[in-house]
């Protein structure tokens, strides 16, 4: 690469771009002016300062030198060095004259070529006259058109203006394409009008690429050179880095753009690239360098590998290096097969006949080789089995037998020798000899011969040895579980020759006179749908010419589901409330059932156990219950028992069916409801006394009257207990009645005093409204309860009454006479009004006199009766006339049980007089 070239005036300053790269740190670096003996270093890294040199480490693998203040004798050629290697090389030209003296634009050097992607300066100063001043500096593309390269969008970004105002002008351009080829100006302008200047010519910028030089194919053994190459001779001299398969393919520095490889092999084929040396991220496209060379390494395998079976495939492969690629001809001994280009040779099914020793030749235009042998031992399973008997005719129980198995196989076979239903022996002896055979001897035999690779069984031969009937047994079939229903087939198995055999079967009887009786004469004996009455203990006779044999027993055990199942109750009876009741569920069955216990609408799990027992049984527990057993043969349900748990009254509650208000002459029904098993009878109470006892659970009171107010409750009974309900109260409405007046006066009433009339009434309820009037007059005279007169005047004489009200009616008194001392007419009121209440009251007290006797015997037992708070009155819910109250008695509160009193239901007197006792 040819040397930089700088021109510079005496006093100027200009920098020197060393762009070696480093491979380390502890690199020496350092500038040198030719020579560049010891003396000649100016600067280094170690020392980066050394009066007008300076050296600035970019720590990129470039570094830059400062010269300033520049004198003729700095002219020269300077070297760039590294470890005593010298890479770049600058020129440097110092001319007379002070700066500013004279208008110049100076590059060094004036063509650069450089890679395409990388970056590159160029170097640039300037002088201008004295007293001027530098305004604007900018690079052009076109020196026609003065725009600044900076905002060029070509440009923008990539330019970097490394100069100043003063006559360093140098520019960098990073990114380089194609399209930067070209010529490049440096302009700058003064402070004077005329004081414009361009330098021309400028800068002439070439870029290339690295393109890589190779043969497409060789021949191995043939030297070849690879060629990196460019389109312009890059500026400073560059060092190739060269990569095969994108490995670095040597360490050491190659300064030539060429790569050469001696008597290049099949190792040297692959992918081969270029770079320079600290453009390393811009190498040349790759290319591929192929070498031809004969095949070699030239092998046969085969697969699958270990041993080859008859009947399998088996595939050789001959495999080589070569280039070009290989063809290949087959070989088996004392016989040649081509099989073209291919490289396999398969052999589907292999047999015996394959067997034998194989290879391969693999050729192409530039030579052959031959394989390595491969051996095929074809193995394959026995074949041509066969026995043979050594003694012909019949065979006599005590004579010698041998049996000969003969058969065809690789590897050689070993044998087993099969009597019909076991093995006799096995081994690789191929006889097998009976010494004085018996007759456990007879039946038919073959034999295998087997290797790792198969077996085959050879053709059956008969021994027949005549010998009288033994081993005599009875198999029962199926075997295992014998369930009802089912048939059953007992078979009398026996050893004899001739096999003309007679069969009698027994079946043991605890009624026959020698404990069997005879059932079948056939060697089979079948049951069909067998029964539990089948089940004992069985056996055969079996016999021929030569003798019998009685068979062993067997014992049929026959399973059937569970039958006949009930359910029993105990105790029997009533069931009462409290005690304790056992269910027993009983069945037959074979084997013995297991139970679950259902009550309707819930299911009770037991487990295996046949009872169930309630202790201490309630109300709850009342239903019907059936039991169902179980085995694995079936199940089946019970018949249905109903428990009825008697109990005395519970949850007893009166209830009144009446609207909100109880009015005078409405009807009233109480009810009593009590949950009971038998049903209760019920006794109605009303506080004071009994009512009525029975079986009504109602009591319907017809016209009630206020004296029908009060507390009532019943009481359920049955034979097991009783109970009281809780307590309702009556509370009747009604309007006034006994509405009466009395008069208050102090001594006789004379004018002037004063008189107090008081108006009573019985009502409910009792709020009640008085309003007072007098006779003759039309309004009314006052209002209360109480109406005074003051002052008395012989006016005020007169009769006077009073009306009482509620929301539910009213009531007028009686007129009572107030009357002045002294007036006539007064007194013959009042004589009057006494004569009337005398006459009335002698006959009310005649009546009571008469009722009174009858009733007096009641009067005394009722008097005898001890004296307690809450005395209840009975009612007779059967009465449906008017008058309810028929007959009265007493009974303690406290003592309901002993002192409950009924009435006399036939008497009908409607006036309380009449008291009976039970």
């Amino acid at each position: 690469m040819s040397p930089q070239s700088l021109r510079a005036h005496v006093g100027e300053t200009i920098k020197v771009t060393c762009s070696a790269r480093l491979s380390g740190g502890g690199n020496r670096r350092y500038i040198c002016k030719q020579p560049c003996n010891k003396h000649d270093v100016l600067v280094t890294a170690d020392q980066p300062s050394n009066g007008r040199y300076t050296l600035e480490d970019s720590g990129t693998g470039e570094f830059t030198v400062t010269i300033s203040k520049l004198k003729k004798s700095d002219s020269g050629s300077y070297s760039c060095v590294v470890d005593s290697t010298a890479y770049d090389q600058v020129d440097v030209t110092v001319v007379d004259g002070a700066v500013g003296q004279n208008w110049g634009v100076w590059y060094n050097p004036k063509g650069i070529c450089t890679l395409k992607g990388s970056s590159v300066t160029m170097s640039c100063s300037y002088t201008y006259p004295i007293g001027q001043k530098v305004e604007t500096v900018f690079w052009m593309k076109n020196r026609t058109q003065d725009v600044d390269l900076s905002e060029d969008s070509d440009y923008k970004g990539r330019v970097e203006y490394l100069g100043n105002n003063q006559n360093d002008c140098s520019m960098k351009l990073t990114d380089v394409t194609e399209q930067d080829a070209r010529e490049y100006f440096f302009r700058f302008a003064t402070n004077h009008n005329s004081g414009k200047w361009i330098g021309e010519p400028g800068v002439r910028l070439s870029v290339t690429d690295l393109q890589l030089e190779s043969p497409e194919r060789v021949m191995e053994g043939d030297t070849v050179t690879l060629k990196c190459r460019t389109t312009c001779s890059l500026s400073n001299t560059p060092t190739f880095i060269w990569y095969k398969n994108g490995h670095v393919l040597t360490r050491q520095t190659i300064k030539k753009n060429e790569l050469s490889l001696q008597s290049v092999s099949s190792e040297d084929r692959g992918s081969y690239m270029c770079a320079v040396q600290g453009h390393e991220n811009l190498p040349s496209p790759a290319v591929t360098l192929a070498v031809t060379y004969p095949p070699k390494k030239t092998t046969v395998s085969v697969s699958p590998s270990g041993e080859i079976v008859e009947g399998s495939s088996v595939t050789l492969t001959c495999s080589s290096d070569a280039n070009p690629p290989a063809t290949y001809t087959w070989f088996k001994k004392n016989e040649t097969v081509t099989i073209g280009k291919e490289e396999t040779h398969r052999i589907n099914k292999i047999s015996s006949e394959d067997s034998g020793e194989y290879h391969c030749k693999s050729s192409n235009q530039h030579g052959h080789q031959y394989s390595n042998t491969v051996s095929l031992s074809v193995l394959y399973a026995p074949r041509n089995s066969t026995v043979s008997v050594s003694s012909s005719g019949e065979i006599v129980e005590g004579s010698s037998v041998t049996l000969t198995c003969s058969s065809d196989a690789n590897p050689p076979a070993t044998y087993t020798w099969f009597k019909k239903n076991g093995a006799v022996t096995t081994g690789k002896e191929e006889t097998y000899r009976i010494n004085k055979i018996s007759s456990e001897d007879s039946g038919e035999y073959h034999c295998k011969s087997s290797n790792q690779h198969g077996h085959q069984y050879s053709n059956t031969v008969s021994l027949n040895v005549l010998y009288p009937p033994r081993n005599s047994t009875v198999s029962v079939s199926p075997s295992g579980e014998i369930v009802e229903g089912s048939s059953v087939t007992l078979t009398c198995s026996s050893d004899a020759n001739p096999p003309q055999i007679n069969y009698t079967w027994y079946k043991e009887s605890l009624t026959s006179p020698n404990g069997t009786v005879t059932i079948g004469r056939e060697e089979t004996y079948r049951i069909n749908k067998i029964s539990s009455e089948d089940s004992g203990e069985y056996h055969c006779k079996s016999s021929n010419q030569h003798g019998h044999q009685y068979s062993n027993t067997v014992s049929l055990n026959v399973l059937y589901p569970p039958k006949k199942t009930t359910v029993s109750v105990s105790p029997s009876g009533e069931i009462v409330e409290g005690s304790s009741v056992t269910l027993t569920c009983s069945s037959d069955a074979n084997p013995p059932a297991t139970y679950t216990w259902f009550k309707k609408n819930e299911t009770v799990t037991i487990g295996k156990e046949e009872t169930y027992r309630i202790n201490k049984i309630s109300s709850e527990d009342s239903g019907e219950y059936h039991c169902k057993s179980s085995n694995q043969h079936g199940h089946q349900y019970s018949n249905t028992v109903s428990l009825n748990v008697l109990y005395p009254p519970k949850k007893t509650t009166v209830s009144v069916k009446a609207s909100d208000e109880i009015v005078e002459g409405s009807s009233v029904t109480l009810t009593c409801s009590s949950d009971a098993n038998p049903p209760a009878t019920y006794t109605w109470f009303k506080k004071n006394g009994t009512v009525t006892t029975g079986k009504e659970e109602t009591y319907r009171i017809n016209k009630i009257s206020s004296e029908d107010s009060g507390e009532y409750h019943c009481k359920s009974s049955n034979q097991h207990g009783h109970q009281y309900s809780n307590t309702v109260s009556l509370n009747v409405l009604y309007p006034p009645r006994n509405t009466t007046v009395s008069v208050n006066a102090s001594g006789e009433i004379v004018e002037g005093s004063s008189v107090t009339l008081t108006c009573s009434s019985d009502a409910n309820p009792p709020q009640i409204n008085y309003t007072w009037y007098k006779e003759n007059v039309t309004s009314p005279v006052g209002y209360g309860q109480s109406y005074i007169i003051n002052n008395i005047q012989s006016s005020n004489s007169g009769l006077y009454y009073c009306e009482a009200q509620n929301k539910h009616g009213s009531q007028k008194t009686t007129a009572v006479p107030i009357t002045l001392k002294g007036d006539y007419n007064t007194v013959i009121y009042t004589v009057t009004g006494i004569t009337v209440c005398g006459g009335t009251l002698l006959l009310i007290g005649l009546m009571w006199m008469r009722k009174k006797n009858q009733a007096v015997g009641s009067v005394e037992q009722f008097a005898r009766e001890e004296r307690v708070d809450g005395i209840y009155t009975a009612l007779d819910p059967m009465t449906r006339s008017d008058t309810v109250y028929e007959t009265l008695t007493t009974v303690n509160h406290t003592l309901y049980e002993n002192t409950n009193t009924s009435l006399d239901h036939q008497s009908k007197n409607s006036d309380y007089e009449t008291i009976w006792g039970d």
